[in-house]
């Protein structure tokens, strides 16, 4: 096995038992991105040839000489016989939506194009005082406006690796990608409406949300402040498990992070599920859409392969011993997506008022005659039209004409949503569930270009994952199977408030019935030596 396939876990372990060096790693993991990965994301990107089609490009910015330095360290802390940390030497990416002293943080848009941070975000800041080597930041759609990695300013955009004709999906598209083409074994990624878990399942990876405030925001630029959840990316549940025990804490620095103590995520990994309670519902067998001349919601049944992959699961886990509860009625899922366009738009117009080209960031070259008119052209020239979309809907929704038409009963919406949950994970209620088992998507990835430019249709990607954002609980996806195409099919396992422990060990022991499938032997085309140098 080479140094590039081996888990989190496996390379901390070596690293700090002296059987590896923190620094071949490294030079095992830049080397793996110089033979995938292609050319970086640029904001000149454009027409490539048809070789360069076939990479990756997750990366906007590959930090060789950080990584080094950091191995480096992680190395010397060994040889005196320190504890070199739970991530010793472990390669990781991260999104460039977070603030990274000595990078340049872009949130894949012009407006950021030349914003050098002056301080790390707290969540970066914790991997790397447990021994993470940070190779890069990774694309993303804009401000993370997008499922499917197309809207960076930053092209050539990030292809899925199973299939670079297929997008990764997003907005942490770069990250899903730099994992799943092992580039790095794991990625630091942002969650808002399912933009972690949506990627990791057309990627074939493991994605986590944590629950809201588990891990510190301080140093995320915001898109929307009430759903944004920092969380891991991994090719396993014990390496997602080890990521967020480095990350999780409350930060004194950030107001939304929470008291509560953390849990020991690894340790729970072992434990069986027998007796737990594990729920399915049928209002995650479809996805709704809003019909505008009736203001009905047409229904549309999910992709046939992941209806069957699921249940399929079910069986998996019921035979492990799990009690599979079945017509779990979560009857709101259906108003997830309008609930999310309203409050996103909304929060995300209000955080995008901070870059006016004034205090940092892009601003416009052209003549102007007040400080209005420079408003004005620098986010005319410095944002893309996915960030303008939002921005005029945001304004919209808020105006106070509007506000108690839509933002207000959007909100109300979120409570149902939320009371859902409640009631299907409350002790004493009918459902007494431990999780609820759901499609992470409702269909496997899509081509590129075939769904960008319809913001309804690209927002409707998210309708499993959205309802967890709203309601503030964990929820994990972990690949399951592939489809007849042979990309990858994701389940999801939604929990209560602050049980990470118990969905990351559901997943685990998903991961150990089924690990004798032969989906589980397919490897991605990039790692098959279709492009591969």
């Amino acid at each position: 096995m080479s140094l590039t396939s081996l888990s989190a876990f496996e390379v901390a372990r070596k690293v700090k038992a002296g059987e590896l060096k923190a620094v071949d790693v490294a030079e095992a993991a830049l080397a793996q991105i110089r033979a995938v990965d292609g050319l970086p994301g640029s904001l000149d990107g454009g027409a490539v040839s048809a070789d360069e089609e076939k990479k990756v490009h997750a990366f906007i910015q590959v930090t060789e000489k950080m990584a080094l330095e950091q191995a480096e360290k992680v190395d010397q802390a060994v040889a005196r016989g320190e504890d070199a940390g739970l991530l010793a030497g472990v390669p990781i990416s991260i999104k460039d939506i977070f603030c990274v002293e000595g990078t340049t943080t872009t949130a894949a848009s012009r407006m950021l194009s030349n914003f050098r941070p002056p301080y790390t975000a707290t969540p970066v800041r914790r991997l790397i005082d447990q021994g993470a080597l940070i190779l890069g930041k990774v694309n993303l759609d804009e401000f993370t406006f997008g499922s499917s990695n197309e809207s960076s300013a930053y092209q050539p955009a990030t292809n899925n690796p199973w299939n670079t004709d297929h997008v990764p999906g997003g907005s942490s598209g770069g990250s899903a990608a730099s994992v799943a083409a092992e580039e790095v074994a794991l990625s630091l990624g942002t969650d808002t409406g399912g933009s972690i878990r949506q990627p990791a399942a057309f990627c074939g990876v493991v994605g986590l949300k944590p629950t809201y405030g588990r891990v510190s925001r301080l140093g995320l630029i915001a898109f929307s402040s009430s759903l944004d959840c920092p969380g891991p990316l991994s090719r396993n549940t014990r390496d997602a498990a080890l990521m967020l025990q480095a990350m999780a804490g409350v930060d004194p620095k950030d107001s939304t992070s929470s008291t509560r103590a953390v849990d020991d995520y690894l340790s729970t990994l072992g434990q069986d599920v027998k007796g737990l309670r594990i729920g399915l519902s049928p209002d995650y067998d479809a996805v709704y859409y809003p019909n505008f001349e009736t203001g009905e919601l047409h229904k549309e049944a999910i992709q046939k392969e992941v209806h069957e992959t699921l249940y399929r699961s079910a069986e998996l886990l019921a035979k492990a011993g799990a009690e599979i509860v079945e017509n779990v009625p979560m009857p709101n899922t259906a108003y997830g997506i309008p609930a999310y366009f309203v409050i996103s738009r909304v929060e995300a117009a209000s955080n995008l008022h901070r870059f006016d080209g004034v205090k940092y960031g892009y601003r416009t070259e052209s003549a102007v005659s007040n400080l209005s008119e420079l408003y004005r052209l620098t986010r005319a020239e410095g944002f893309g039209p996915q960030v303008k979309l939002r921005i005029l809907m945001g304004m919209y929704l808020s105006a106070a004409g509007h506000d108690a038409d839509y933002y207000t009963h959007a909100q109300k919406v979120r409570a149902l949503i939320r009371q859902d949950f409640v009631r299907a994970f409350e002790p004493d209620g009918d459902h007494r569930l431990d999780a609820l088992l759901t499609p992470t998507t409702a269909t496997t990835s899509f081509k590129r270009k075939a769904v960008f430019g319809n913001s309804l249709l690209m927002q409707y990607s998210d309708q499993m994952t959205v309802s967890s954002n709203h309601a503030g609980v964990p929820a994990l996806t972990i690949p399951a199977g592939l489809d007849e195409a042979g990309l990858p099919i994701g389940i999801q396992l939604i929990g209560n408030d602050f049980r990470e422990d118990l969905i990351l060990r559901i997943g685990h022991a998903f991961e150990q019935v089924s690990r004798d499938e032969a989906w589980r032997k397919v490897r991605p085309q990039v790692l098959a030596g279709e492009v591969k140098a």
